[in-house]
């Protein structure tokens, strides 16, 4: 996909990966709708000083009426919503959580996901072309040490992606999964400062991994990601081989996972 001229909607776009590709669409001649419930308006007006076009929108990228909000205001603003880029989402509380805890994780990380596609996909099978970025994390292709609802919902978000690319595929539509390993963003930082010990293991995993690296740089990969229609996208190229090794002995990774965060609890 060219992206000069097209219509973008970012959501979760007022900070961190959001923002950094509200301004890297934008670089490459997107129009950019910016969807958060913080920070959008304040994004759009940076990427407009820089040259190119956004709005911003106050929307709840997890509910319906947020998701039409955004598409209607991309639609009467720029035209036709051509690239949704599903970014917006949250850590959760640490451990098993309670209902409503997984209540709000599923809404963020995966039901949005399915609103969204719910409400695009039809126009764009009309029109014989779309696309849809889900950023996930990879978590969705290993797992989160101590937070099992992030984990479950970027499996989930992970597993859409892929259901979308083989459904609507032949119909012109295209789709590219997201999986960075850590990344400085607000998020990050928050699990850094929550004062429980499987928030601190979670952090840690994060940071031990694999180099932290900035919103920026998976802005870029993605961008480049979408232009050349490619669907997983992994902005830490040393995920593949973690992927690969999952795969290959699923026991033994288990057992290897089980060790890591021993080590960790014990650094911790």
């Amino acid at each position: 996909m060219d992206l000069n001229g097209t219509t973008a909607i970012v959501t979760g776009g007022g900070s961190g990966i959001g923002a950094a590709l509200a301004a890297e669409l934008a670089a490459r001649g997107a129009r950019v709708v910016v969807g958060d419930l913080i920070g959008a308006s304040d994004v759009a007006a940076d990427v407009v000083r820089g040259g190119g076009q956004a709005v911003g929108v106050r929307a709840d990228a997890a509910e319906v009426a947020g998701i039409e909000d955004m598409i209607r205001t991309a639609e009467s603003e720029f035209g036709p919503v051509d690239v949704y880029v599903a970014n917006a989402g949250v850590m959760g509380v640490p451990g098993l959580g309670a209902d409503a805890d997984w209540d709000v994780i599923l809404d963020v990380n995966l039901r949005a996901h399915i609103r969204a596609a719910r409400l695009l996909v039809p126009g764009w099978q009309a029109r014989g072309s779309g696309y849809f970025v889900s950023v996930a994390s990879a978590a969705g292709l290993l797992t989160q040490l101590g937070a099992a609802g992030y984990a479950v919902s970027k499996h989930a978000a992970v597993g859409f992606a892929e259901w979308l690319a083989v459904t609507y595929g032949d119909d012109g539509i295209g789709v590219s999964l997201v999986c960075p390993l850590g990344v400085e963003t607000p998020l990050l930082q928050a699990i850094r400062g929550v004062d429980d010990p499987d928030a601190r293991v979670g952090a840690s995993a994060i940071e031990a991994s694999a180099p932290v690296i900035s919103a920026a740089e998976v802005a870029r990969v993605t961008a480049d990601a979408v232009q050349a229609g490619r669907f997983l996208v992994l902005p830490h190229p040393e995920l593949l081989d973690m992927y690969r090794h999952k795969g290959s002995d699923y026991d033994r990774w288990i057992s290897g996972m089980r060790r890591y965060q021993r080590m960790l609890r014990a650094d911790g």
